[in-house]
């Protein structure tokens, strides 16, 4: 550790003094363009300065600055030897001495090259410190208490136990406590417990890791074809987190389960964790842009996820901040060049729902019998137009035999193999019979240009970390074991912070979860951040235990209230932050306050109803029609978690998207939570919504004889808590008056579309050519209770229920 300690000081040394005196005053002659050295002198790397120029001599003699040309050289103790060589910018006492005490000290250069910055910039790439918590009690309310005793603030009082309850079962379920959990009366400590044993763990926060891996369905761009098989990478982030597998086994497994054991299902689907990004080829693409791009995109999301770094910078220059060279980000690269796409196959697992396959199969293959659509007159004469038509049946077919995939026993998954060629139309990519070859060299590409190829480069690792070994292997399962590495100063800060940034409003220690580095934000506790770290490695990286602990400190149990002025952004937590419920949340609940929601976990996703006006908007696929979106026919799948629903790249809901559901074409490392008034009119006048008040009405009618009995049962499904008696006045109030109202006026009967008109423009002649496409799973669709279902009662409670929907209350955790 001493010798560490002083390679960081000498390091420091150099970057802070000398690196920007070399850059600023002798690499205009002496290294930035290499055709036009002075001298034959670089001075841009320690090799450069070791090798010396024309004289054949070294500039730097390490451990003897005197007898050191470069320091010879700038003390301007020769008149026919000085550098800089005009006396304008000779350098200064101080900078002198600078550089004789870092050549004194054997002219240490790091690894990662000459970029500037100082230490406290560079803290992420530090080892982390063995800080002991100062004080007693709960380490967490220590590092806390001592950071807010320093700026004079007192922390706010313990949260009622409703309010704690209700904060609790949404961080750790997503879904709200249930009347007869809160009057359960369950100590803190056992109701943490039960919530972490809950399988509904699982699925809130597999949530928060699919944003950062970039989770869907579909591929996305111009050609967003179904991925028939991602659905099992979900199910295996539920699965794994449910189970509390060790973070490091669950980092190894994504990056490269299958180098570690492709005889193993689960492995296979891990590793699809590297093909969860956005990616097309077709005809029309360059095979080795496309490849450039995934080569790209994957180097990029491996550092982000698992190391908080943003090295796509570094793809065309080194990076300006951190001590991330270019030739780092194609060394990285380098050991993702032979990872190829496939289908694997991989069987089931037991733990995998299986249950509804095989009658899926059955349905996709009767509608593949089916034609699908229908002319109407609008077909204009001739061969051209006749063929647009029959592409409209191809499509449908294209679609459809994807959707066959869904039951088969594949992972979507990646292959160590030498190049290989892949096109987005492939309805799969098998594994190959023959993976012999060379993977293809990976260069230096001068500012991120394919056609400009630098060096060739050997696989590697960033060099920023300090005190880490290089990985025993030049593969993806040597850098994934590197990032495990209980030595790595970087991936465990990652992991708990961002575990912490869920338990406290959103915002982690770090408010910038995928950049630890310089333009990222600083920790506002360093110390507690590397305690946790620590504390994480040496508790066997068992996310539920961090949970645990985070969780039965007095800072997560404070109670909500304004920010102090001596703290506006509540950095320090002297009161619990409010949160708005992220988009999935607030759909779930919904459904669980109705009785509605589903418990079914895994398997293929389902296709809740979302606004038609969406659904019916055309989309193209690889220069085609696609279907139409249609929702499932049974309100059993509809009504499943919303983690469950196919996500298409190129089709969101609405009502999720308003309410700050991120796009997956970027990893999130924190959502955004705006106001806007499209939320109003989605929570308000929303048909999900209405939907979901309405048959919270039949739920409370079942329950209660009386409007008093339903409107109390009604807030204790929404809130935990029973109304005041001011609340409970004004419902009834308006339950009157609403029901006056739907006495008066009966609805308007509104049935799902069968089928929709369509048209395009004929490619050939660019004539418009229309059809009918029959919305074939509307034929056995079974709708939810609709209003013209029931009597004006039941429609005026709903008024009630849509109300408490749309509260304050129910939409944010306090």
């Amino acid at each position: 550790m001493i010798a560490i300690a002083l390679a960081l000081v000498l390091q420091d040394a150099f970057s802070e003094r000398v690196a920007p005196v070399l850059r600023a005053k002798c690499a205009g002659c002496h290294g930035e363009d290499p055709a036009k050295l002075k001298g034959e002198l670089d001075v841009t790397s320690r090799a450069g300065l070791l090798k010396g120029g024309e004289s054949g001599q070294p500039s730097i003699l390490p451990g003897d600055p005197e007898k050191s040309p470069l320091y010879v050289a700038v003390t301007r103790r020769d008149p026919e030897f000085k550098m800089p060589p005009k006396d304008r910018d000779k350098l200064s006492a101080e900078e002198v001495e600078a550089f004789r005490a870092w050549i004194a000290g054997g002219a240490p250069w790091p690894s990662s090259g000459w970029s500037g910055g100082s230490a406290a910039d560079r803290w992420a790439f530090l080892p982390v410190k063995d800080v002991a918590p100062p004080g007693d009690g709960h380490p967490v309310d220590a590092f806390l208490g001592a950071a807010l005793r320093a700026k004079d603030l007192a922390p706010a009082p313990a949260a009622d136990r409703a309010t704690l309850l209700r904060r609790v079962t949404f961080d750790l379920t997503g879904l709200p406590p249930t009347p007869e959990e809160v009057a359960a009366g369950e100590a803190w400590e056992a109701t943490v417990d039960r919530l972490l044993a809950s399988p509904r763990y699982g699925e809130q926060w597999a949530r928060h890791w699919l944003d950062v891996a970039r989770y869907a369905d579909s591929s996305g761009f111009s050609n967003d074809f179904e991925r028939p098989n991602a659905w099992r990478y979900r199910d295996y982030v539920i699965r794994s987190l449910n189970a509390d597998v060790p973070f490091d086994r669950f980092t190894v497994d994504q990056i490269a389960g299958d180098e570690l054991d492709p005889a193993d299902p689960e492995k296979l689907v891990a590793a699809g964790f590297l093909r969860m990004g956005p990616w097309e080829h077709t005809a029309m693409s360059v095979a080795a842009e496309t490849r450039q791009f995934f080569l790209d995109d994957v180097t990029h999301q491996v550092a982000a996820v698992f190391l908080g770094l943003t090295m796509r910078c570094a793809r065309c220059h080194d990076h300006k901040f951190d001590p991330l060279p270019t030739r780092d980000y194609y060394r990285l690269q380098a050991v993702f060049a032979p990872t190829q796409f496939a289908e694997r196959e991989a069987p089931f697992l037991p733990s995998e729902n299986t249950a509804g396959l095989a009658a899926a199969r059955a349905a996709t293959e009767a509608r593949l019998k089916e034609k699908g659509y229908r002319t109407d007159g609008g077909v204009p004469d001739g061969p051209a137009a006749k063929r647009s038509l029959e592409k409209v049946g191809t499509k449908r077919r294209e679609h459809l035999e994807r959707e066959l995939l869904r039951a088969e026993p594949l992972a979507f998954s990646v292959y160590a193999g030498p190049p290989r060629t892949y096109t987005s139309n492939q309805t799969k990519h098998p594994l190959p019979a023959s993976r012999e070859g060379e993977a293809a060299d990976v260069f230096v590409l001068k500012g991120g240009a394919l056609d400009a190829p630098g060096d060739r480069v050997e696989p590697g690792v960033p060099s920023a970390p300090v005190g880490l070994r290089a990985p025993e292997r030049p593969d993806r399962l040597g850098l994934a074991r590197w990032i495990a590495d209980p030595a790595n100063p970087l991936a465990p800060r990652v992991i708990v912070n961002r575990v912490w940034q869920h338990h406290f409003g959103g915002k982690g220690i770090v408010a910038t979860p995928n950049n630890l580095g310089k333009m990222g934000k600083r920790p506002t506790h360093p110390e507690l951040l590397d305690w946790l770290a620590g504390w994480f490695v040496k508790n066997g990286r068992s996310l539920k235990a961090l949970h645990r602990l985070i969780l039965t400190s007095d800072a997560y149990r404070r109670s909500d209230g304004a920010a102090d002025a001596g703290d506006p952004g509540n950095d320090l937590l002297a009161v619990y932050p409010i949160r708005r419920l992220a988009a999935e949340e607030i759909r779930d609940a919904m459904l669980a306050v109705s009785g509605e929601l589903r418990p079914e976990m895994g398997g293929p996703g389902v296709f809740p109803e979302i606004n038609w006006d969406v659904a019916l908007q055309p989309r193209h696929v690889m220069g085609g029609p696609a279907p139409m979106y249609q929702p499932s026919p049974r309100p059993d799948d509809r009504h499943r978690r919303t983690i469950y629903a196919f996500r298409l790249r190129t089709l969101a809901d609405p009502m999720l998207e308003v309410l700050n559901r991120p796009g997956t074409e970027m990893s999130c490392e924190r959502r955004d939570e705006t106001t806007v008034t499209p939320q109003v009119f989605a929570l308000f006048n929303g048909a999900f919504v209405h939907d979901r008040a309405l048959a919270t009405a039949r739920r409370l009618e079942n329950g209660s004889k009386d409007p008093a009995g339903r409107i109390d049962a009604a807030f204790r499904l929404a809130y935990g808590r029973p109304p005041s008696r001011e609340e409970l006045a004004r419902c009834l109030d308006h339950h009157a008056r609403m029901l006056e109202r739907h006495r008066a006026a009966a609805p308007v009967r509104a049935d799902p579309p069968r089928s929709v008109r369509r048209e395009m423009i004929e490619e050939f002649t660019g004539e418009t050519v229309r059809w009918i496409e029959d919305l074939d799973l509307m034929k056995a669709f079974v709708p939810d209770v609709k209003p013209w279902d029931v009597g004006p009662e039941t429609r005026a409670l709903a008024e009630i229920c849509l109300v408490l929907f749309n509260s304050n209350e129910f939409l944010y955790v306090r």
